[in-house]
Formats: structure tokens, C-alpha cells, sequence
């Protein structure tokens, strides 16, 4: 019985440690049109709910319907540069190495960022 407690103890507090790696910002570039155009992400989890934010064309856009699962994330967001537009992310968190894709009007997209020092 004391074993059982242990293991499940273990488990659950290896779960939110690796939850808290997400935290904090990530950086990365992704190929636009031939040219390297740099995108980054904030991230905060809280438990199994992720939040934070990616700034596009100087406006800080909130993430949105965040969630954790394992070494799994996914969030959307939402753009509105004169029509409303939602894309949802996608992501597979590795140490230090975060594989994000997406897809935006058919366009499909996957980019590996780093967190920032």
C-alpha cells in the first residue's frame, strides 16, 4: 500500500514539474515568402490550462483554450486585422525544444522553438 502511495506521488509530482517547463519564452523563426521572419511565444501553465501570449505586427494576442496533456500543449489564437481569423496550435514539448504547427488557410506550418535564456 505504501508502494501504491509512493508510485502515485511520484507520478503526480513529475506531471507538474514538467508542466512548469513550459514556462517562460520561447523563440524560434519560421520561413515566410524565402525570407526568416523570428516568432516567439510566453507561456505560463497552471496545472493542466496553459495561457500566455505571441506578439504579431506589434499587438501582444493572448493565447486561448490552452491546454496540457502530458508533453502535449495546444492553444489557439485568435487574429482580427479586419476579419476574424482562428488558428490552432498544436505542440510536442522535448527539454528545451519546443515542435509547434499550425495551420492558417490551408497553409499548413510547423516550426521547433527554443526557450529563451
Amino acid at each position: 500500500m505504501r508502494l501504491c502511495i509512493f508510485a502515485l506521488v511520484l507520478l503526480l509530482t513529475a506531471g507538474i514539474s514538467f508542466a512548469a517547463d513550459i514556462d517562460g519564452k520561447w523563440e524560434g523563426e519560421m520561413d515566410m515568402m524565402g525570407q526568416k521572419m523570428p516568432i516567439s511565444y510566453t507561456f505560463k501553465a497552471e496545472g493542466n490550462v496553459l495561457t500566455g501570449s505571441t506578439p504579431i505586427m506589434d499587438q501582444e494576442m493572448k493565447i486561448q483554450d490552452g491546454k496540457i496533456n502530458g508533453n502535449n500543449i495546444s492553444f489557439s489564437v485568435v487574429f482580427n486585422f479586419g476579419e476574424e481569423m482562428k488558428v490552432d496550435y498544436k505542440g510536442v514539448l522535448s527539454g528545451n525544444e519546443l515542435k509547434l504547427s499550425w495551420d492558417m488557410m490551408g497553409q499548413a506550418t510547423e516550426v521547433v522553438l527554443k526557450k529563451a535564456k
